[in-house]
């Protein structure tokens, strides 16, 4: 049966044939933001943008015996906003551990402990009667000096706090085994449209930090094995010769190195047989710092050219269980992520000089980090591992507020996860998954909790409709964007946004701002259409008028979003075409369109196909003669 794709359609657009000039809702605080001049109706950072950012040097300790993490860290905090900060707002996210901290549903006594306890605070010198027990994951102190614009405070703190016997993002993954993220006091961020960041954090929430440079050291008993974010700077001080040898040679490897296997662990020739060994980090401009800690997982290495024009190589680790089947891959797959991410899309060559996964419970990313569940189904571990590891760009790379805007960083993983599956399964494979895995359980849902606009704040959206308002609705607008533009263009707007905004804080409208500036066209139609609407996906095939070969063909979009969708068409004598219609055939009215073509005979049914745009009712998109 012969397939032929026409490329040129009449579209005949009830109503208006042009779209009227469209403004895009801003809450008070964002609009105050560009009337500052912080930010730009261009998409740029405006003229008087800031962020502030803190040097962080910390020693944290894990003993097994009892469970607890304690750590002593300095703190110099930069103001470099306009206004005098009398207050900070410090954050411990672990702290929803607490019985009396917020949660969006039940959690068992295992997840529970008394949080974070501070002994010592200590601010320019002077000393803090900090009462922490009263502290929920953000706390504000009063500074008795405050701290002028353009000026530096000083911070020195002592605290300890148990690790969760129930493991998710971080805590205890076995009894010798911890993830310890989000582990230490951090000041929280100061911004330029909420000014402290008070938002509570709840299990369900996601992060927004600012950019800080961090100087790690771990203090693990002998025959622990330590992996962090930021580059290891003393492997002849924690590790035996040979192992220290190894791990050197993997930065340079093409090949998986098995760094210490589970006898070389059980027998205590991994580490240096010192009480305990100081692992030493450090990494610079990066939104936070964790560490895994063990003394029987298997360790894998790597590395993998990352930028082929600076000739940049990535380290990649991976630690897990020797009872895992998927975890062994996990470096091979670590490195085809990393190079596909950083020559396709998005086409950013890896930033970071490290890439671990480690095997957990969370399927999480942290920077340089991934902390991900093992499967028995290979397939589903590496698409769960791509997805993580694409956050590397959203929000690592972009510090997106996860917390307020999910959509900023989950929608383009998932955008993400569905393009790098289209190379490794093959297109079909690809849809399939995506749809099964991330579409269905939305458009197959028609509560109202559902249809929420995407740019609704993710605090104020909770279940499935929290996940389909971050995840798979925002995904579907980028991949519309990438229909509608073209590979070339809808790349170069992209990386356009990416550099304006590496390393600072956008926000939803700066980047519906600056793909309008990059591409030279108003976009506000579809920006209003995707995020600022209660829409979905329903399309339905109502008439089809026929005058000799001439077909013409109305479509109502019930459901209103803007999709791009293929018109099938099948003749009588079995042979069938495909017409693609993009999503700006909705431009000018986003209600119904009218499609005219020619047939080469008769045609015997036209059927409306979204792919992974899929309808809610679809047996309203067929006609047959």
């Amino acid at each position: 049966m012969k397939t032929t794709i026409f490329k040129v359609l009449t579209v005949l657009a009830i109503g208006s044939l042009q779209a009227q000039a469209q403004e895009l809702y801003m809450p008070r605080n964002i609009k105050a933001a560009y009337e500052k001049g912080t930010r730009a109706l261009d998409g740029k950072p405006g003229k008087n943008y800031w962020q502030n950012s803190g040097k962080y040097d910390m020693t944290i300790s894990v003993t097994p015996a009892t469970k607890v993490v304690a750590g002593t860290q300095t703190i110099v905090y930069t103001n470099n906003s306009p206004d005098t900060l009398k207050q900070v707002t410090m954050r411990f996210v672990n702290n929803i551990h607490k019985p009396e901290a917020p949660r969006s549903g039940y959690t068992s006594p295992d997840f529970l402990t008394p949080g974070l306890d501070i002994s010592n605070f200590v601010v320019d010198g002077e000393k803090y009667a900090v009462d922490s027990k009263n502290w929920g994951t953000v706390a504000d102190v009063k500074l008795k000096k405050a701290i002028a614009p353009g000026k530096s405070a000083n911070f020195e703190i002592s605290w300890s706090y148990p690790l969760s016997k129930q493991s998710g993002r971080e805590g205890q993954l076995d009894s010798t085994t911890y993830f310890v993220a989000y582990a230490f006091p951090r000041v929280s961020v100061y911004d330029d449209y909420n000014g402290w960041d008070k938002v509570p954090h709840t299990d369900r929430g996601e992060f927004y930090n600012d950019f800080n440079d961090y100087k790690l050291t771990v203090k693990a008993p002998k025959n622990y094995v330590v992996w962090a974010t930021g580059d290891l700077l003393n492997p002849d001080e924690v590790l035996q010769p040979a192992f220290a040898t190894k791990l050197k040679n993997s930065y340079l490897s093409d090949e998986v190195i098995s760094m210490a296997n589970a006898t070389e662990m059980k027998a205590g020739k991994v580490t240096l047989q010192q009480e305990w060994n100081s692992w030493k980090f450090s990494t610079k401009n990066i939104t936070d710092i964790t560490f895994a800690m063990s003394n029987v997982y298997v360790w894998d290495a790597g590395s993998v050219l990352v930028d082929s024009l600076k000739n940049r190589r990535a380290s990649v680790q991976s630690a897990y269980s020797a009872t895992a089947t998927d975890f062994p891959h996990a470096v091979k797959w670590t490195k085809e992520a990393l190079h596909w991410f950083s020559n396709n899309w998005p086409g950013v060559p890896y930033p970071f000089s490290k890439m671990t996964a480690v095997q957990g419970f969370a399927d999480m990313e942290y920077p340089m980090m991934i902390n991900d569940s093992t499967t028995p189904d290979n397939e589903f571990s590496q698409f769960v591992l791509n997805h993580e590891i694409a956050h590397t760009y959203f929000p690592f790379y972009m510090g997106t507020n996860e917390t307020r805007y999910a959509h900023m960083d989950e929608g383009w993983a998932t955008t993400l996860e569905y393009l790098i599956a289209q190379d490794q399964l093959g297109k079909e494979k690809a849809a399939e998954n995506y749809k099964n895995f991330r579409v269905k359980r939305w458009i197959n849902d028609p509560s109202t909790e559902q249809d929420q606009p995407i740019i609704s704040l993710s605090t104020q959206v909770s279940g499935s409709g929290y996940g389909n308002n971050a995840y798979v609705k925002p995904s579907l607008a980028y991949l519309g964007l990438k229909d509608m533009f073209g590979d070339v263009l809808f790349k170069k707007y992209l990386l356009g946004y990416m550099d304006r905004w590496n390393g600072k804080h956008p926000i939803p409208w700066d980047f519906f701002y600056t793909i309008n500036d990059v591409s030279g066209q108003d976009l506000n139609w579809y920006w209003n259409n995707w995020f600022f609407s209660n829409n979905y996906i329903d399309l339905a095939l109502t008439k089809v008028m026929i005058k000799g070969l001439s077909y013409t063909v109305s479509v109502n979009n019930i459901g209103g979003f803007a999709i791009p969708f293929d018109m099938k068409i099948t003749y009588t004598d079995g042979t069938t075409a495909v017409i693609h219609q993009q999503p700006q055939v909705w431009r000018a009215n986003q209600k119904a369109v009218t499609l005219q073509f020619n047939a080469k005979s008769t045609v015997s049914s036209i059927e409306l196909d979204g792919g992974i745009y899929m309808d809610a009712t679809p047996y309203n998109n067929r006609w047959s003669k």
